[in-house]
């Protein structure tokens, strides 16, 4: 796969491009970034750059709805924030958020133009009690009620089952951990706790400092195996390394931080694909710092050919015939990077036969 032939990818990294777009190439282009959950980013740059008048009346339509969209979120989920700080406040907790959230909360980058489903916090593993009992007395139940769905998650996971709101239907999940506990990549929640810090006007609010934010999305990307959105978290990562790293000493403690926290490898892939699929321009020493976490050239190779075809839209004008094979196999390295193959291979079959209707409860909890 060749990123540079992503109309979206080209438009995202170079807005000025679509004043030259015909209405055929606007509607590849509205479809690709509805389809990698981008088309609010794409309004947003458009935008910013006034770029808006020139763009053709229809797929304008479609990039001011998407920007309304994106601002009603907004005021939603400092609302919501407000919910979650009394029922944390009740647990006698800090809240610390992750992502999308922790992107708005703290005025990053991406939180400007970035749509998500749900609110991602981090909580001491001894609070999750205190904290699962405030979340249900503030209007929050578990969305997963079968007896494996929870011991999957309790048992397995570094995160409590996903709750629900009774009313306003907001979808908290609460991490003890940015990586289950059987995953062979262990960073020390502690050690990530003991680094977050206050939002600015909003010092009851926490998210993680900037390197940990880097780490935690290069791990929530290339640590999982749900690649829907795999082309907008790239771009959340971009962000987040053009905010936070802004010389040589930056790039130096970035990696210090990952090898410290043994995050080494998803670093390396995250820089990796930034730099090849979005032409962010990475020191060549830090690649070199960490090659002892790279899987060697042949492993590059491989790896090459999977993610670069995982990372790009789900959408016909940017797949070929080895892209299923490809998004298959990132989803069986995704939970083998979650759990031994002894616990592993069970999960998938129950899984497998419950696609096919052999179960009658379902087993989806990865």
């Amino acid at each position: 796969m060749n990123p540079t032939k992503c109309l979206l990818i080209k438009a995202l990294l170079a807005p000025g491009v679509t004043t030259s777009l015909s209405l055929n190439e606007w509607e590849t282009l509205i479809r690709q970034a509805r389809s990698a959950q981008l088309l609010s980013r794409l309004a947003t740059l458009i935008t910013e750059q006034g770029l808006l008048n020139r763009v053709p009346d229809k797929p304008r339509q479609h990039l001011i709805s998407i920007s309304r969209l994106c601002e009603r979120q907004r005021t939603a989920v400092r609302w919501e924030v407000e919910h979650l700080l009394e029922a944390l406040d009740q647990a006698q907790t800090p809240l610390v958020l992750l992502k999308g959230a922790a992107y708005e909360m703290a005025d990053l980058p991406p939180g400007r133009c970035r749509i998500f489903g749900d609110f991602d916090l981090l909580v001491p593993k001894s609070k999750l009690d205190a904290v699962e009992t405030a979340l249900m007395m503030h209007g929050w139940s578990s969305a997963h009620q079968s007896p494996y769905d929870q011991r999957y998650y309790r048992t397995w996971m570094h995160e409590l089952p996903p709750m629900r709101h009774i009313s306003r239907q907001s979808v908290i999940d609460v991490h003890h951990s940015l990586v289950p506990e059987t995953a062979p990549l262990r960073p020390d929640p502690k050690k990530i706790l003991a680094a977050t810090v206050a939002c600015d006007g909003h010092p009851e609010i926490r998210v993680l400092c900037g390197n940990d934010m880097i780490l935690h999305s290069a791990v929530h990307l290339f640590h999982d195996g749900e690649f829907d959105n795999a082309l907008r978290d790239l771009f959340d990562l971009r962000d987040l390394v053009t905010h936070f790293v802004q010389d040589e000493r930056d790039w130096s403690n970035l990696a210090d931080r990952a090898i410290e926290l043994n995050l080494g490898r998803p670093l390396h892939y995250a820089l990796r694909y930034l730099q090849r699929m979005l032409d962010l321009s990475i020191p060549t020493h830090i690649h070199t710092r960490l090659g002892p976490h790279a899987p060697g050239p042949v492993g590059n190779i491989l790896r090459d050919a999977i993610f670069e075809r995982g990372l790009m839209p789900s959408h016909e004008t940017c797949s070929d015939w080895l892209s299923p094979v490809a998004m298959f196999a990132l989803y069986v390295r995704g939970h083998a990077l979650r759990m031994p193959f002894h616990l592993l291979l069970p999960h998938l079959v129950r899984k497998a036969l419950y696609r096919g209707n052999l179960l009658p409860e379902n087993p989806r909890g990865g």
